[in-house]
């Protein structure tokens, strides 16, 4: 009877540190990852994925505008910090058929228009 007592004692123990083992392979070098840590991925992908498609709306609505050149010397004399506000304020960040500017893209479309589109 102590014979299988000490048996299961250390089959429970191995499974134990086997599971042990596992995860730590598994979250270390096999790319798992908890629901929580896939989600913010998921989440900056999409808004990658986006600003990648609305920044060059909003660098058209930048190249469409009449006062193009006089705008363009007004966004290059602001801060660093008042940029991403400019261009919201002049509408070129706001995409058809919404009511308000979204910051990421007017965050990156400065960018494209400094740097010459």
């Amino acid at each position: 009877m102590t014979v299988n007592k000490e048996k299961i004692k250390t089959g429970v123990w191995g499974a134990i540190v086997g599971a042990i083992i596992v995860m730590i392979i598994g979250f270390g070098w096999g790319g798992w990852v908890l629901g929580s840590t896939s989600q913010k991925n998921a989440d900056t992908m999409v808004a990658d994925a986006l600003g990648a498609r609305l920044v060059p709306m909003c660098v058209a609505q930048f190249n469409a505008d009449a006062e193009k050149e006089t705008k363009f010397k007004e966004l290059k004399a602001k801060n660093y910090w008042e940029r991403e506000k400019y261009v919201e304020e002049q509408g070129w960040a706001t995409m058809p058929f919404e009511k308000e500017s979204d910051s990421e893209v007017a965050e990156v479309c400065v960018e494209q228009i400094l740097n010459g589109q």
